[in-house]
């Protein structure tokens, strides 16, 4: 299997509000990449949470970008590195995406590519409502972020620009 360089993992409910953030965001950088925009060294994948499978996903990449929704976060986006860590969710059906890395570097005992988590502010998560006016404008800011590293896919530039 030939992988493009870069991953991208949305994930969320796309019928809870604000958690279809994740989701929402790679629909929108699909489209920006069909535009011409954007260079095509990277793919997607879009799921309801992270599995003990997403590890696979992260075979052959440069680089990992995990995106989501979430209460705590600081407008208009926050973006960090992440390591491996085994924690609570290790084990259960939905896991962090620190355990994702955990999982990757004990199956392939080596490290995992460079990751980061892009976390979007979100407020409404309720069943069977759209995306809040906020959380849309937040979204907008963090697609432009990406755009930003999708054109300087290198992990020490990525480093760079955490918040």
């Amino acid at each position: 299997m030939t992988c493009n360089p870069v991953v991208i993992i949305g994930y969320g409910n796309p019928s809870r509000g604000d958690d279809a953030l994740g989701p929402e965001f790679l629909r929108h950088l699909e489209n920006t990449r069909e535009q011409g925009v954007l260079p095509p060294i990277f793919d997607t994948i879009t799921d309801f949470q992270l599995q003990i499978e997403h590890a696979v996903d992260l075979q052959q990449r440069q680089l990992v970008l995990f995106v989501d929704a979430s209460v705590s976060a600081t407008p208009p986006f926050e973006f960090h590195e992440l390591t491996p860590r085994r924690d609570e969710s290790y084990s259960s059906h939905a896991m962090t995406p620190a355990a994702v890395l955990e999982v990757f570097t004990q199956f392939n005992d080596s490290p995992p590519p460079p990751a980061f988590l892009l976390t979007i502010p979100g407020k409404n998560f309720e069943l069977g409502t759209k995306l809040s006016q906020e959380s849309e404008s937040y979204l907008k800011s963090a697609l432009e972020h990406t755009v930003t590293l999708l054109r300087s896919p290198n992990a020490t530039i990525w480093r760079g620009l955490c918040s």
